[in-house]
């Protein structure tokens, strides 16, 4: 008998059960199971309250996971909690064959793990969404999360001549700094001009684009520090679902404002978004600040990501002996 996490009903912590290996239909593939992070995506999902409704229970959590086939070392994405069915964050999961992105050698799969689709987020926002040329300056907020660090590293690797993060906590700011933002604004305020001020200190003229998962007072006040047409992608409001946005804001520089969500994506883009970030972490050029979990620890993990105290990125990795301890 080997693990699995099961979720049993929406809005608490899952618990570690045993698990029997599924059995592959046509086309589909057994993943013997690596990796598995735990996401925003993931407790979002589980707390039955997004939109894709309340999810049917009990299931296996976990959109995305690394894993090996036949040898293999693999990134595979699921559907749980969007759609009936189980997730990553098992010893074993059956996955459709035409989903694998294999992985470069050299890759750290915890580490390909903790960045996944978050990482796929921020680089696709940068380019996809918001057309970042060579030489243009940037901010990115919540530069202490996952989606913000990569974004830091995505865009100086992209060419961009000045990248100011945002981030609320000590912590967050240290994080930010260390993947090379140029500067840091503390954003330990609800003040938007107090906030406005702190980014005009902070970039050097007029900004190109701004990079948004928080949304709320922060991306106004990072907003008016943005050139006449510039770009305002915004990919989630973890600070407010609304922001103190005013029409002349937006009218008086031409704003573009810009929404990113990864479903958007074909499977084609994001299998090659995530054969990037594997290569670029494969050449040592993106990381992220993450932790390894055991499956017993999950459900402790799983209720701090929740309640807002956890703030490096859980990947869930196999116990030495494989089984339910």
């Amino acid at each position: 008998m080997s693990w699995a996490v099961s979720l049993h009903s929406p809005g608490e912590p899952p618990k570690v059960v045993g698990w029997e290996a599924p059995s592959p239909g046509p086309g589909e593939v057994l993943v013997e199971v690596t990796a598995a992070p735990i996401t925003p995506l993931d407790l979002l999902c589980a707390s039955g309250s997004s939109y894709f409704g309340v999810p049917a229970t009990p299931y296996v959590p976990g959109v995305q996971g690394i894993g090996t086939v036949d040898g293999r070392t693999v990134w595979f994405p699921t559907a749980a909690g969007m759609r009936p069915g189980d997730g990553s964050m098992a010893a074993t999961v059956v996955v459709p064959e035409k989903d694998l992105v294999p992985l470069p050698d050299g890759a750290d799969p915890v580490l390909v793990a903790a960045l996944g689709l978050s990482a796929v987020a921020a680089h696709m926002s940068l380019t996809w969404r918001g057309e970042l040329a060579a030489g243009e300056q940037v901010i990115v907020l919540g530069g202490g999360g996952v989606v913000g660090q990569s974004a830091i590293q995505l865009a100086r690797a992209a060419g961009a001549r000045r990248v100011v993060a945002g981030a609320h906590s000590p912590e967050g700011r240290a994080r930010a700094e260390a993947v090379g933002a140029d500067a840091v604004v503390p954003l330990d305020t609800a003040d938007v001009d107090e906030l406005t001020r702190r980014f005009e200190s902070a970039v050097d003229g007029p900004v190109d684009l701004l990079l948004d998962p928080l949304f709320g007072v922060p991306a106004v006040a990072a907003a008016r520090s943005l050139r006449p047409g510039g770009r305002w992608v915004n990919l989630g409001g973890a600070a407010s679902e609304t922001a103190p946005v005013t029409s002349s804001l937006l009218r008086s520089k031409s704003l573009r404002l810009l929404g990113y969500t990864n479903n958007e994506l074909t499977s084609e883009q994001r299998a090659e978004a995530i054969a990037m970030i594997a290569a670029r972490v494969a050449d040592g050029m993106l990381t992220v600040a993450h932790e390894t979990v055991t499956p017993t620890d999950v459900p402790a993990a799983w209720a701090g990501h929740a309640a807002g105290t956890a703030s490096l990125r859980s990947v869930v990795v196999p116990s030495a002996n494989g089984a339910v301890s």
